[in-house]
């Protein structure tokens, strides 16, 4: 999974994460349902956004959630996850990108993809993902031409820009495609008015994604010797941070001419988790949840643990060892939080490189007024002196 915008369980809370999974999961099965299980490999948190946007917006409720099967990425257990023409939006724009990355990395001979026979191989997948977005976009009645037509003049773009060309020269077709994208999410909900500031909030969106991608890729692609939009430039960090502090401002701003039914998990996302993913990219942020893995001293049951569960509701070991190698293999026991294979207990991942800065900040997370949200995982339900961030 890919993505800028990768938030941290301990800020969003429950309630937030729960529906910030429905949004993944619901992206995931849509690529599943429509284009077969290979196609969930482009699963992304970015793409999870269309999802996002597209429900806040909705007017009624009806059919946009589905209660789907057990996964190894829950615990083999089942959950209501997103479903609907958001989801499906969402999965027509990750295959159209990761299609687009595919055949970005085959043109750099990046890696495996030198090798002529893995090359072949990978083609043949861009292609399939290419062909299969564009079915799903038309779907839902958006043109993934567009995403396309923005790819290729982008390699043109890479090609003639140099020292003093602007990094916004280099960011306009992704800013272009993103911004069709976040529009359509208008569409979908029936709310045309929003399409304009959706735009908007895309065209920022895709600079930002572009200009943080490059901060964090720029001393890799120096040591492989891949084209970065920095090093190309010329441009500095300095002058990177200023654009992407800008965009997350223009971002909020943005947001507030969009009307929603339910606002409160796109502001957390594209507010308040996007200004963290700037720190993240600076190095400016840090996690405060770097005990490890697992827990505090004293085991399950012991200080900072929950008690454990029940012994009838443990898995037995084989069914246990089944689930362990479902979340193995797909990451989860690595980079998310997951259920202990055999005790059912909550666990972390082994990763601790979340950029969650704890719940320290809640009382100052609406930075227009500087007052508390009122809700302790800082989701924002609202600030109480009634501003509109």
């Amino acid at each position: 999974m890919f993505g800028i915008v990768r938030p941290c369980r301990h800020r969003l809370g429950e309630r937030f994460t729960g529906q910030w999974m429905a949004h993944l999961c619901g992206l995931c099965l849509a690529l599943r349902g429509d284009h077969g299980q290979f196609a969930r490999v482009v699963t992304n948190y970015d793409g999870l956004l269309i999802s996002v946007l597209t429900e806040a917006q909705a007017v009624g409720s009806d059919g946009l959630r589905r209660t789907a099967g057990p996964c190894p990425l829950r615990g083999m257990r089942t959950a209501s996850v997103a479903q609907g023409e958001g989801a499906r939006l969402a999965a027509a724009v990750s295959l159209v990108l990761a299609s687009a990355k595919v055949r970005d990395h085959l043109a750099d001979g990046d890696g495996l993809l030198a090798r002529k026979p893995v090359a072949l191989a990978a083609r043949r997948v861009a292609s399939s993902w290419g062909a299969a977005g564009a079915r799903s976009g038309s779907a839902v009645g958006f043109d993934t031409g567009l995403l396309v037509d923005a790819v290729d003049r982008q390699v043109g773009i890479e090609a003639l820009a140099g020292p003093g060309t602007s990094l916004l020269v280099v960011t306009e077709p992704t800013e272009t495609a993103t911004a069709a994208a976040f529009a359509h999410t208008a569409v979908l909900a029936g709310r045309p008015a929003n399409a304009e500031p959706l735009a908007e909030a895309g065209r920022l969106f895709g600079r930002l994604a572009h200009l943080l991608d490059a901060v964090e890729d720029r001393e890799a692609d120096a040591a492989s010797g891949a084209w970065n939009p920095l090093t190309a430039t010329g441009a500095s960090l300095t002058e990177a941070r200023r654009l992407a502090d800008d965009a997350v401002h223009g971002i909020r701003l943005a947001l507030r001419e969009v009307e929603f039914t339910d606002p409160k998990l796109v502001h957390v996302l594209l507010v308040h988790e996007l200004r963290r993913s700037v720190d993240r990219a600076f190095g400016t942020a840090s996690c405060s949840h770097m005990a490890g893995p697992y827990a505090p001293p004293g085991g399950p049951g012991g200080p900072g643990f929950p008690p454990e569960p029940p012994r009838r509701d443990r898995r037995g070991l084989l069914t246990g060892c089944a689930v362990w190698l479902g979340l193995a293999c797909t990451c989860q026991m690595c980079c998310g939080t997951f259920e202990d294979p055999w005790s059912r207990q909550r666990r972390e991942g082994l990763c601790t490189n979340c950029d969650c800065s704890g719940c320290g900040d809640c009382c100052s997370c609406c930075d227009c007024c500087g007052n508390c949200c009122g809700d302790d995982g800082c989701g924002c339900d609202g600030c109480d002196c009634g501003c509109s961030c």
